[in-house]
């Protein structure tokens, strides 16, 4: 080059290029070569110094309103073709930022790069016109790792300190009386963490006030925020459903007269479901599961749509629910009451005298539920205990309904699905919000009954879909690892329990515990057959549902609490042409991202849901320090045992460093601590005496200490592999003369 680039050339190039430039590339661009440096050097400076251009760490040049190539960004909204926007965070810029920068995330769901609305993620921007930036995720930020946390407020002789909820946090964190926003001794709060280089505990500002520990209902909301599950409706998404209305029944298929009813729980404040049987006269049944139509009333792009996305389920603690729309359309609206209309998306399905569907038809319906029935009711009247109400319903509405159950449950069993009947327990709750106890819940026919119909719902709507090649939300689940299965096999082996090598089928799996009942132990074999499965998740490619054994599933019957089954809706609406809210080109676009959305949302319910049983559980405790209850041991770990006491099904941890004195190893294949000396064995699903020791409602955590078994706790019967084997080893060698065994002599340490 025979000379330099003026300052305009030299701006202008950096104004054009996309990305933030360095000094070597622009020295590359413009051929400075030998003493020319030093007077290019000068020149950016000067540039620099004018303001013109901003020099960042690493020798990198940019236009002052330029972003720094790598930033970290906040997902502020999805447009209706799946495009993600975002802006900076704060941390890395303010409110000008926010506005002055039109930023595009590229995201690719396969790879596992989704983000949804409120998600951060360290990104490389390139520049793309003026204003604006396209960013390639780096690294998704995890929500925990955010600068805020929440905790209860103690005041201590002469400061406040903020003792976090978390199990995980291993220390607190200083409040300044100037910090504290309002908040007091014994409040529950979230707080942002300070900048505190060089003091002793880090620092916190009290951000908001969400409880006070002496009041019950603020057990869930510690839950729900942990979790950063959103509380409150927007005023825009709750003035957008109170305007909505029931349709006329125009091409709607008028079911108003059939006897439809829900059956559902006593405490149930939603009925998104409707059933009707009835026999074809040639051994098979023509069966009707109507669910409420959300997709009239809640469209794509809208405010409400966008909203349900965002949460992506509803979330069900012991005192609260939150729903994914608001309860002008969850509890209303697209509730079936009895005797009131509502506009319904229907399934005639028609199986055989095998209990295989034959075929099925989805139609828009007006419907009007005949009853609102409870399980046990509905049990009471099938077993002779009839009330005013089931009375009227006996011929035509319950006794077909069981009798189609029957023809179902044959196929079910006959097909292999997993039959886990693990035990649940419901939490009692008064109407202060404290809890009172824990029963079992009873699993009754008429819950099997309507989980068959549903499941046939789910089968036909999946099918519907692949016949016109429409899109669709499956709900899959795939086949067990081999890892896992290596893992489970020997333990079962121990109990006389064989293990198919290879890939399991369910069949087999279900033929095992199907032995298994009435064993001493069915309970640890069934929950270590649970260990072995994978989680089902929401996606677009069918692979099948393992635990179920069938070839295609796809949830459909509860849109107002999952948004995949909106999804299916929407699909099916569109495929075959049911009027409007259909599926939109946006659905489809993001459908990938949708499904890894969900799937998200749905594990960081259940982890809440999970935390606030623990929580409750603990408050339940923490009135008992001291009192001894039996239990199990529920897992194994290097640092202690969990027990889940019998009781209440509440669990625990016995720290390792309290077992009797010895140095314990844990053994992975023998699911079990050994102690090294003496030789105790403390296994997975042996009974156990326990104390309660602590427990603390603010975190959920509850330490048990052993009572007795100083000799261990095992499970009696139970045929350890390696002692199988070291007595076959023995058995090998006996006699043979190439090998002598001598005692060797103690060492002295």
């Amino acid at each position: 080059m025979e000379r330099l680039p003026s300052r305009e050339e030299l701006l202008e190039y950096i104004k054009a290029i996309k990305d933030p430039v360095s000094k070597r590339e622009l020295v590359k661009a413009f051929g400075v070569k030998g003493d020319d440096r030093r007077s290019f050097k000068s020149l950016l400076s000067q540039l620099e110094k004018a303001g013109q251009v901003v020099r960042q760490p690493g020798q990198i040049y940019s236009i002052p309103e330029g972003l720094p190539p790598v930033t970290l960004i906040e997902v502020t909204h999805i447009t209706s073709d799946g495009d993600v926007m975002a802006r900076l965070t704060q941390e890395e810029g303010d409110e000008k930022d926010a506005e002055g920068h039109h930023i595009e995330v590229f995201h690719d769901p396969k790879k596992g790069k989704s983000l949804a609305v409120g998600d951060r993620a360290l990104v490389r921007l390139t520049k793309e016109g003026e204003g604006g930036y396209t960013a390639r995720i780096i690294k998704k930020i995890d929500k925990t790792s955010s600068r805020q946390v929440m905790g209860l407020v103690v005041r201590q002789a002469k400061n406040c300190i903020l003792r976090p909820t978390s199990k995980k946090s291993r220390y607190d964190f200083d409040i300044h009386q100037t910090d504290l926003n309002g908040a007091k001794d014994g409040d529950l709060v979230t707080a942002d963490v300070l900048p505190s280089r060089g003091l002793k505990n880090k620092r916190v500002k009290v951000s908001k006030i969400i409880g006070h520990e002496n009041d019950p209902h603020s057990i869930s909301l510690i839950s729900l925020y942990e979790k950063d599950l959103r509380v409150d409706f927007s005023e825009e998404v709750l003035l957008e459903a109170d305007g909505l209305k029931v349709p006329p029944l125009k091409d709607r298929e008028d079911l108003r007269a059939l006897p439809l009813v829900t059956i559902d729980g006593a405490d149930a404040r939603d009925f998104d479901d409707a059933v009707f049987a009835e026999s074809d006269g040639q051994g098979g049944f023509h069966l009707i599961v109507a669910i409420a139509d959300v997709a009239h009333y809640v469209r794509f792009g809208s405010a409400l749509d966008k909203e349900a996305w965002t949460r992506g389920n509803s979330t069900y603690f012991p005192d609260r629910v939150l729903p994914m729309l608001p309860e002008a359309i969850s509890n209303n609206l697209c509730s079936l009451m009895p005797q009131v209309e509502r506009a319904c998306l229907a399934v005639h399905m028609w199986v055989d005298a095998h209990g295989l569907l034959q075929r099925q038809k989805f139609v828009r319906a007006l419907m009007k539920s005949k009853a609102r029935l409870t399980y046990e009711q509905v049990q009471a009247a099938q077993e002779g205990q009839r009330d005013d109400v089931t009375d009227t319903l006996m011929e035509d509405v319950i006794d077909p309904l069981y009798d189609v159950y029957k023809i179902l449950s044959k196929a079910r069993q006959k097909r292999g699905a997993l039959d886990l009947d693990m035990p649940e327990r419901q939490i009692l709750i008064d109407e202060k919000g404290v809890m009172t106890g824990v029963i079992p819940r009873t699993r009754l026919d008429s819950h099997k009954l309507i989980e068959e119909f549903m499941v046939l719902a789910n089968v036909a709507a999946a099918s519907a879909l692949e016949a016109k090649n429409a899109p669709c939300l499956y709900r899959v689940h795939d086949c067990p690892s081999a890892e896992r299965l290596d893992g489970a096999r020997s333990f079962l082996d121990s109990f006389g329990f064989t293990l198919p090598s290879g890939v399991a089928k369910p069949a087999q799996l279900n033929h095992l515990l199907t032995k298994a009942k009435g064993h001493e132990y069915s309970h640890l074999i069934s929950e270590t057959i649970l260990r072995t499965q994978s989680q089902a998740i929401y996606h677009p490619e069918n692979i099948g549902h393992f635990g179920l054994a069938l070839e295609k599933y796809a949830h459909f019957t509860s849109p107002i609490r999952r948004y995949a089954d909106l999804i299916v809706h929407r699909s099916l609406i569109k495929a075959y042409h049911l009027g409007e809210g259909g599926l939109e080109d946006g659905d489809v676009a993001r459908i990938a991202e949708t499904s890894e959305h969900i799937s998200t949302t749905e594990r960081t319910s259940s982890d809440a849901e999970r935390s606030s049983m623990d929580r409750f559980t603990a408050s339940y405790l923490e009135s008992k320090i001291g009192a001894q209850f039996t239990g199990t041991i529920s897992g194994v770990a290097k640092f202690g045992l969990f027990v889940r006491l019998s009781e209440t099904g509440a669990d625990g941890l016995i720290p390792v460093r309290t077992l009797p004195n010895d140095f314990y190893v844990h053994d992975e294949e023998e699911h079990a601590l050994i102690g090294r000396k003496r030789r105790a064995v403390f296994r997975l699903g042996a009974p156990v005496t326990v104390s309660v020791r602590e427990a603390n409602m603010m975190t959920g955590g509850t330490i048990f200490e052993l009572i007795g078994h100083e000799k261990g706790a095992d499970i009696p019967g139970f045929k350890s592999k390696k002692k199988r084997s070291s007595s076959s080893s023995k058995k090998k060698t006996k006699g043979d003369k190439k090998f002598s065994y001598k005692k060797k002599p103690k060492r002295r340490h």
